[in-house]
């Protein structure tokens, strides 16, 4: 139960507390010796009815109806003392609690058990008795529904809470993976090329080769360490979001290769990933061509759809046809650079597809991504 709720319902039983006992020495019912009981059998009620609360928090059925009982006797010793008035306020203020507070059918039997109070101190008889007693079922069952209505807004409330922060932890770990992924793509080619001239420099160097052709490697390593820091920049910066539109990032990749680029559609912003994900796909493919089918030529064609983007690259294979078709054929089947399989990989966990495979004498990849 709210703060609120319960500093109110105190607030109230005290201000009752006071009316009663008022009411008992304005009756005249307690005199002489017989004064300090007022005080002392309300203070009883409030006593048992802070307790009440608390039973009832934690749904202790026998505990609270015990607690009402010891409260409904405080009010049979005030009729019996010649205080009707204060002994009808203990017993509607019992019954409201009741059904405001215990299970459904424990409270109606406290408020049946406790309208032969009704009956014998209204004046009126039955049918006063009878509009008391409705008049409580209305008032603590109204009561009732505000504090199930309460509680299941709060319970609400603490639901969206934590699926909020289920979300939260959800979408950092998803942008972990993503961190993750990027940098993988970037690292995992260019250190592991990298470790593969260095390599076969050293056998070479143990072996007495010829300088110029150990220098060879190790200028090659070199240009690709330089690569691969220049990628991680660029992963870096489209974590950030600081990064060039995906047209112009396909140009200029172009350029190297003297590829052609058509780019069709609406130009608009596109999610990281879904921009990443061509950028990478792009990269692949061009390494591919320069690695499988040096000289061929290279179209590549990017287009924006209503709900999704399209990349397709395709190249002529090398001049020599028979032998582009089976290096083409070699790279379908094998793979290589950040690897097609990767990379069909990251087009599925966006939604997307990737399709690469021998075209002619040439080899085409196409990437459909949601966007």
């Amino acid at each position: 139960m709210p703060r609120g709720r319960i500093v109110l319902d105190h607030t109230m039983l005290a201000g009752l507390s006071v009316l009663v006992v008022a009411g008992c020495y304005t009756s005249g019912a307690f005199d002489g010796w017989y004064t300090p009981l007022p005080p002392l059998g309300f203070g009883l009620c409030v006593v048992a009815a802070l307790r009440y609360h608390h039973t009832t928090l934690d749904h202790r059925l026998a505990a609270s109806l015990g607690l009402l009982a010891v409260i409904a006797l405080c009010g049979l010793g005030a009729y019996a003392a010649g205080a009707p008035t204060p002994a009808t306020v203990i017993w509607i203020v019992s019954s409201i609690m009741a059904m405001e507070r215990l299970p459904l059918h424990a409270g109606l039997a406290t408020v049946v058990v406790l309208g032969a109070g009704f009956v014998e101190t209204d004046e009126t008889g039955i049918i006063g008795a009878g509009l008391t007693t409705a008049a409580v079922l209305l008032a603590g069952y109204s009561l009732r529904l505000d504090a199930e209505a309460r509680g299941a807004g709060f319970q609400l409330l603490a639901q969206e809470r934590l699926a909020r922060e289920a979300e939260a932890a959800s979408a950092a770990l998803a942008e972990r993976a993503r961190i993750a992924r990027e940098i993988h793509d970037v690292l995992a080619h260019s250190l592991s090329a990298q470790m593969v001239h260095l390599e076969v420099a050293r056998l070479q160097i143990e072996a007495g080769a010829d300088r110029s052709e150990i220098l060879k490697l190790v200028t090659s390593a070199r240009s690709m360490a330089r690569e691969g820091l220049a990628e991680t920049r660029h992963a870096l910066s489209a974590l950030r979001g600081d990064m060039v539109p995906v047209e112009e990032y396909l140009r200029e990749l172009a350029r190297e290769d003297r590829a052609e680029v058509d780019v069709t559609g609406e130009r608009r912003d596109l999610p990281a990933e879904a921009s990443q994900a061509v950028r990478r796909v792009a990269q692949e493919a061009l390494t591919n061509v320069r690695k499988h089918a040096p000289g061929a030529r290279t179209r590549i064609r990017f287009a924006y759809g209503t709900d999704e983007i399209s990349l397709e690259i395709r190249d002529s294979g090398p001049p020599r046809t028979v032998g582009g078709a089976r290096g083409a054929e070699e790279l379908g089947a094998s793979g290589s650079g950040y690897g097609l399989l990767g990379m069909r990989e990251r087009a599925e966990l966006l939604g997307g597809s990737l399709d690469a495979g021998p075209d002619g004498p040439g080899f085409t990849v196409r990437l459909r991504v949601p966007a």
